[in-house]
Parts: C-alpha cells; sequence; structure tokens
C-alpha cells in the first residue's frame, strides 16, 4: 500500500509506490526521455554527450544523466554518454564511482579491517593479562 509523499519535482501531494515524483512529472519525465530518445536516434546525435544533447534538445543535465545511470539510454548504444564520479568528478560510463576512486575506497576497506583485527587481538591480549591464574596452589612445603 502507498503513503502520502510530495513530489520531489513540484512538490504535490500524491500516493507515493514507487517513484519519488508524482504521476503527472512522470508523464513530463517520459515525454522528455522520447525527446531525447528521438534526438539520439538520428544517426548524426549517436555521437552526442550530455551537454549537446542538453543544447540540442532543451532537457536538463541532470535528467539525462537520470536516464543514463537507469539504463534508459545506454552507453553501448551511445558510446559518449559519461557522467561524472560521484567522489572526483571524473567521467564514467556506469556506477557510481571511477576505477581510482574504486581501488582506493576498497584498498581503504582493507586497511581498516586489518586495523579492527589488530584492535581485537590487542583488546584480547589485554584481557587475559588482566586474569588472574593460581599456580601451584595447594602444593606447598613446609
Amino acid at each position: 500500500m502507498g503513503e502520502l509523499d510530495n513530489c520531489s519535482n513540484c512538490g504535490n501531494l500524491y500516493v507515493k509506490v514507487s517513484r519519488n515524483v508524482c504521476p503527472d512529472c512522470v508523464k513530463e519525465e517520459e515525454k522528455k526521455f522520447q525527446t531525447v530518445y528521438d534526438f539520439m536516434k538520428k544517426r548524426i546525435n549517436r555521437q552526442a554527450t550530455i551537454p549537446e544533447i542538453t543544447e540540442g534538445t532543451g532537457v536538463e543535465q541532470e535528467l539525462i544523466i537520470k536516464f543514463v545511470k537507469e539504463q534508459r539510454l545506454r552507453s553501448s548504444q551511445f558510446p559518449n554518454l559519461t557522467y561524472p564520479c560521484d567522489k572526483c568528478g571524473d567521467q564514467i560510463q556506469d556506477g557510481k564511482l571511477c576505477t581510482s576512486c574504486s581501488e582506493e575506497l576498497t584498498s581503504e576497506l582493507t586497511y581498516q579491517d586489518k586495523v579492527d583485527s589488530i584492535q581485537a587481538k590487542n583488546k584480547a591480549e589485554d584481557n587475559k593479562a588482566a586474569t588472574y591464574f593460581a599456580v601451584d596452589k595447594g602444593k606447598r612445603k613446609y
């Protein structure tokens, strides 16, 4: 069952089922998508970049980037469709991070795993050092 929400585009109240925009804005987005797709279908426009598409169609860059991220416009069909990496801003064709940012994040996570395991080992040794042990209890000779 849906819940009431405000549209992220126009602010109107609507019943949210799956999208963050109201049905009127969905229709508007679909019209803009069709405009972009019709522009890109022409042979001379297949190599167009996102700024060129914006200039040719009047559709906002953010919306075109959304279409590319949703894979409604595929870079396999239109090779110059790139958008900025979320971290560094380099141009990419899929995902959220470029290769270098992804590798950097992976190495940082690996390093943090090592730090966590060393801290856990040190904590276990500290707990062991705080424990008292009885040695040769009851074996005293007088």
